[in-house]
């Protein structure tokens, strides 16, 4: 089945970087056909090449029934520079998904592509809402008491205490959004739980928090072991402790995975405890599967802003179209505005908070 054409529809539920990714488009378009299932009543914007777009969709006719093609003569390569990307990426099909949210278009956009590229141009065309002083990368990922999220993952390298209280409220609306959490628990990464601890920033943004004028569930201070512990809902911290956290705790899984591999391979009663171990290992290997975590979010801006892992496979890409599409439905840049509304004039005074846009230092990929 045919895609409709662009002039079928008026407003799109998500715009969608086509081009973007290793694999693109045929992980993105077995994305979009698995999210079609979910979401039968969303509208995509499918940015890329259209030609090729046309002829993969006739083998995914769940994706063909809700996408329109708008074609994109270029693709910005995973190795382009943001600042390149904001020059010479004008007709790509990043840039002419964001262009659709920034039009208002569409309410989000979801890629695979140029990590940077993305995060440079997501804040210069759709821009940071007025009551945010800088957006914030942020991501779920596991914990012993389930899902938990976690941010700044490396947008900001360096923050002060009215970005680190404006990063818990994102956090606050991002986890009753994504995760289905009524009261979510907000917990400042810290060097210890003492209230004494850490630096001026970081007491700064607990006393603020404390207070209780932004609405939400303070828990107060956690360490790194809290992380894994699921111990609050939602991890605030600067963009550097962030980034090395995730990728500390992304090692670790891989180290256990390897670990676990070796043993039940190790000799011949370990291959029979393995089989009488599969069905729980199995579960395990479900609940520790990088897919169901995909798609980092970029926070603060007028739209929704879903960076999807470029190596992924469908599954991946089809959880990250969930994570936006959850967002766009639950309204959660009202929700974001809200707690701002309710913060007022309580909040420490903003200071050095417009960043470098290129001075993009995550990399999801």
């Amino acid at each position: 089945m045919a895609a409709p054409s662009e002039g079928a529809l008026r407003r799109f539920s998500l715009a969608v970087d086509a081009m973007g990714g290793d694999h693109a488009p045929d992980s993105v378009l077995d994305g979009l056909d698995l999210a079609a299932e979910r979401h039968p009543k969303a509208q995509f914007l499918l940015v890329g090449d259209e030609a090729r777009l046309r002829e993969g969709l006739k083998t995914r006719p769940r994706a063909a029934k809700l996408c329109v093609i708008r074609h994109a003569p270029d693709a910005i390569p995973g190795d382009m520079k943001p600042t390149v990307a904001l020059r010479q990426g004008r007709n790509s099909s990043m840039r002419l998904a964001i262009d659709a949210v920034a039009k208002g278009e569409a309410a989000g956009v979801v890629s695979a592509g140029n990590t940077g590229a993305l995060m440079a141009l997501a804040k210069i065309v759709i821009k940071t809402m007025p009551e945010i002083g800088r957006p914030a990368l942020a991501a779920i990922t596991p914990s012993a008491r389930g899902d938990v999220v976690m941010l700044d993952l490396g947008a900001n390298i360096q923050c002060d205490a009215r970005n680190l209280v404006e990063f818990a409220i994102m956090g606050d609306a991002f986890a009753r959004a994504v995760l289905g959490l009524p009261n979510p628990t907000i917990g400042l990464l810290n060097v210890g739980s003492e209230e004494l601890k850490g630096d001026d920033r970081v007491r700064q943004a607990a006393e603020v928090l404390r207070e209780g004028h932004a609405g939400i569930n303070f828990h107060g201070f956690v360490e790194g072991h809290d992380i894994a512990a699921g111990t609050v809902d939602v991890v605030v911290t600067d963009g550097f402790t962030g980034n090395v956290a995730l990728k500390t705790g992304e090692g670790a899984l891989k180290l256990m995975r390897d670990l676990l591999r070796q043993v039940f391979t190790s000799s011949i009663p370990a291959r029979a405890g393995y089989l009488l171990a599969r069905p729980a290992l199995e579960r395990l290997r479900e609940w520790m599967d990088p897919r169901r975590y995909n798609g980092a979010i970029l926070l603060g801006l007028n739209g929704v802003v879903v960076k999807s892992h470029g190596g992924t496979d469908a599954t991946g890409f089809a959880h990250a179209m969930d994570v936006a599409m959850d967002m766009v439905t639950h309204g959660f840049t009202q929700n974001i505005r809200e707690g701002l509304s309710r913060l007022a004039t309580h909040a420490p005074p903003m200071t050095g908070s417009e960043a470098d846009p290129s001075a993009v230092t995550a990399q999801q990929d």
